[in-house]
């Protein structure tokens, strides 16, 4: 991973970014196709090669430190290249900064111990497996509430037994391994869990509205698996502490990513607004599309510069709690506007494969969902609110 490093040593933001728009343009968008955006094992297959051209390019793993083969990008720097990255389908999966495997990186290298990172790090960064975080359950269980914790970790001697249901996993479908959230006496705790581990068991690809999703959404049950304590991530009894810790972050990434694909959605409604004519004018003529057009821009200035002040404040290692919800809130729904407004500009171009921008509208309505409902945010940032007051 050398190469990278020395090519990118004094790279400006401005310059990767410029790298990026190419390599997005060139490399990723050409690769896209419907046909692999639901097939797990094609979007694999898929996303290896292109990862061997992001490292070509000097463009591989910019969330990481450069001693891990990374390009030791601060949070500004990032914000402004996912967002470049994220105007492709592909874009942030041939860098190995998507989800979840990005904030699963920064998780093991914020908890791990060193055996732990040789053993589960390491073939992440080097793209040569893949994890998934394991929280959501089927009701009763743990949600957007992870409090409700229902899968047990019980101490039988030197080991641990791992029992629980799982549901909504994202990347789950032929992951490496887990990080399991499970109820323990001691309290939530965070655990290791390779897919080989007898009683491991993935029922199904969850079929989901959304595309590009590298190992779909999983089903997983967990049957007496037995662990020892190799496999606990940090401590015992702050797992809740450390899901947080990994969802504050893995919350802004999606901000940037989604702002980049919203911006690629207007842009192709814009180019279809000036060349589509009715009743004798353009469209773009139409005052009425040129509000969505103002409106949109706007949205996504507005995004971005929360987005931005975000990644200010953890680059300046303030805390980002009440910070990050906000701007998942804000932005989710930003972008959810812009996308809606670009299909219907298109009309009923904008709700086929013709264009991206239906997928693009698909992807952005469960962002209002994803890493807590919107809901849930609101009422706990109004709490907070209310009582500094």
């Amino acid at each position: 991973m050398q190469p990278q490093q020395e090519r990118n040593g004094g790279d400006a933001p401005q310059d990767l970014c410029a790298r990026m728009r190419r390599f997005v343009e060139e490399v990723a968008i050409p690769a896209e196709s419907p046909a692999i955006a639901r097939d797990v094992e094609a979007l694999d297959r898929c996303v290896a090669r292109l990862r061997v051209q992001a490292r070509e390019a000097g463009l591989y793993a910019p969330q990481l430190p450069r001693e891990w083969g990374g390009l030791g990008l601060g949070w500004r720097a990032l914000a402004q290249l996912l967002e470049e990255a994220g105007r492709g389908f592909l874009g942030p999966a041939a860098l190995n900064c998507a989800a979840p495997d990005q904030p699963n990186m920064l998780t093991l290298l914020r908890l791990g111990a060193p055996a732990q990172l040789e053993r589960f790090l390491a073939p992440l960064v080097r793209g040569e497996q893949r994890a998934c975080f394991a929280m959501t359950e089927p009701a009763p269980g743990a949600g957007s509430d992870p409090s409700m914790l229902r899968t047990r970790a019980e101490r039988r001697g030197a080991r641990w037994v791992l029992n629980g249901h799982k549901q909504f996993i994202s990347g789950g479908v032929g992951a490496d391994f887990a990080l399991v959230l499970a109820r323990a006496d001691t309290g939530a705790t965070l655990f290791l869990v390779p897919a080989d581990t007898p009683g491991y068991r993935v029922v199904r690809d969850i079929g989901m509205v959304t595309g590009y999703q590298i190992g779909g959404h999983a089903e997983i049950v967990l049957q007496d698996c037995e662990l020892g304590d190799e496999a606990v991530l940090g401590e015992p009894g702050r797992g809740l502490e450390y899901a947080q810790l990994r969802l504050e972050p893995a919350r802004l990434s999606h901000c940037m990513r989604y702002i980049g694909r919203a911006r690629r959605a207007l842009e192709t409604a814009q180019d279809y607004v000036v060349r589509r004519e009715s009743f004798g004018s353009r469209l773009a003529d139409l005052q009425q599309i040129q509000a969505m057009v103002a409106d949109s821009h706007i949205d996504l200035h507005a995004a971005r510069l929360m987005t931005m002040d975000c990644a200010d404040r953890m680059d300046a290692g303030l805390p980002v709690k009440q910070h990050s919800a906000m701007t998942k809130v804000f932005v989710s729904e930003a972008v959810n506007r812009v996308a809606d407004r670009a299909v219907q500009m298109m009309g009923a171009s904008g709700l086929s494969d013709d264009t991206p921008v239906a997928m693009v509208w698909q992807e952005m309505r469960p962002f209002r969902i994803y890493d807590g409902a919107n809901e849930l945010h609101r009422a706990t940032l109004a709490r907070r609110l209310l009582a500094q007051a």
